[in-house]
């Protein structure tokens, strides 16, 4: 078994996941990049945690498949003998508003789910055993203010995100004390998932919106989502159960007028 503690991140080619990874390599935890389509970006996230110093393995998988969940945490085991933390962090959608049910089926439906909810089960009930017998094991689901609030890029990403915070907080109860469980929850992140979504103009006039009716005038990137989940999983040794959100305030309702504020 190494002495160097072990994460395994789901998604992590691009964005969050890679950001994550990266942070974690740095930290000096060795890390298991999956990804399921994006094999060059996979790889790019790869050679910069080798260059961090990071022990690591690229594995390909469907979290929405039990057999490549359980792939994923072997291969894990069978490379480090250990498994500290686990990331729950790929996620789809489909960028369908409420004016266009049409646009969604019950294919589209089980499918959002089947990754963003039934996949971070499945990760969990694979790595379970294996983060138990760490003794300090995190596992972090990178959810969405979507799951609070109700508000998203379409109903099933908002009903896998609410489905994602219950079993959180149903599994923190469930895996103590062995295991710490919690979710992290951004509003609008300055990624490319957003941008391919609904495309640069789309993107732009809401994030303009969004920066213009929070709190904290800013949107998330990629970078602040993974320094709350590298802390969740690396620190933040007496929370558990937490639904961390990362909205600049979204969640309070906007910009209000306070006393004695100019």
């Amino acid at each position: 078994m190494t002495e160097r503690k072990t994460a395994l991140i789901t998604g992590a080619a691009t964005g969050v996941g890679a950001a994550t990874a990266l942070l974690l390599a740095r930290r000096g935890y060795n890390v298991l990049i999956n990804y399921s389509k994006s094999e060059a970006e996979a790889k790019a996230s790869q050679a910069a945690c080798i260059e961090a110093g990071a022990d690591t393995l690229l594995v390909q998988g469907d979290v929405a498949q039990d057999a490549d969940c359980k792939a994923l945490a072997q291969a894990a085991m069978a490379r480090w003998g250990r498994i500290d933390a686990l990331v729950n962090n790929a996620g789809i959608s489909t960028f369908t508003g409420a004016a266009n049910w049409d646009a969604l089926d019950a294919r589209t439906f089980q499918r959002i789910l089947g990754v963003n909810a039934v996949g971070s089960f499945q990760m969990v009930r694979a790595c379970a055993p294996h983060l138990k017998a760490s003794g300090d094991g995190a596992i972090v689901n990178v959810s969405s203010i979507a799951g609070s609030l109700g508000i998203g890029s379409s109903v099933p990403y908002i009903a896998s995100k609410g489905a994602v915070n219950a079993m959180t907080l149903y599994l923190a109860r469930a895996l103590a004390p062995e295991i710490r469980v919690n979710a992290v929850c951004p509003g609008l992140i300055t990624s490319r998932w957003f941008v391919d979504g609904i495309g640069q103009e789309g993107f732009e006039k809401v994030k303009a919106t969004y920066e213009h009716t929070v709190p904290l005038a800013r949107a998330c990137t990629v970078d602040d989502v993974a320094e709350a989940v590298v802390w969740l999983v690396d620190g933040a040794r007496t929370v558990t159960g937490e639904l961390v959100l990362l909205d600049s305030g979204m969640h309070l309702g906007g910009m209000v007028s306070v006393p004695g504020k100019a």
